[in-house]
């Protein structure tokens, strides 16, 4: 059963994926009290990168900025999986980005624009949140970036 965020996600074109099952010793997302924390979330599409390397250098800012959007999908499909009903989220309250970066790129909050632009427009006004975006040297299987969301749900 799908409700109305999940209809939006259709009247954008997009469609909520399986959770992607963990790399190592982790689960996708836990709930604790009113609270959903992800793992950090790789752009996997059908299980696997579409795109590996460093940001400016083998990928694009653009391409980079799409992969972080794929990101918050996944992330999505992670808080749905302990929730059952993404209508449940009260508030995203924080986005956190992770870009593996070449040794002079400097536009990480561009990149993670993508995930927070597709929250704000799932979510509107429960979409807008806080926010870190963090450029680091490599992130796991060489992805170009890794987002995780905490937020906050009702019963």
């Amino acid at each position: 059963m799908s409700g109305a965020i999940e209809a939006r996600l259709a009247e954008l074109g997009l469609e909520l994926p399986d959770v992607v099952p963990p790399l190592a010793s982790y689960v996708p997302a836990l709930r604790t009290g009113n609270y959903v924390y992800t793992s950090g979330q790789l752009p996997m599409v059908d299980g696997k990168l579409p795109v590996t390397g460093k940001v400016g250098a083998e990928v694009t800012p653009e391409e980079a900025r799409e992969l972080a959007a794929r990101c918050a999908l996944n992330a999505l499909a992670a808080v749905k999986s302990v929730v059952g009903d993404l209508d449940k989220v009260k508030r995203v309250v924080k986005v956190v980005g992770f870009v593996a970066s070449a040794p002079d790129f400097t536009g990480q909050p561009a990149v993670v624009n993508g995930a927070s632009e597709l929250v704000g427009q799932v979510f509107g006004e429960k979409g807008v949140h806080a926010r870190s975006a963090v450029g680091v040297a490599v992130l796991p299987i060489d992805a170009p970036v890794e987002v995780e969301f905490q937020v906050e749900v009702e019963d």
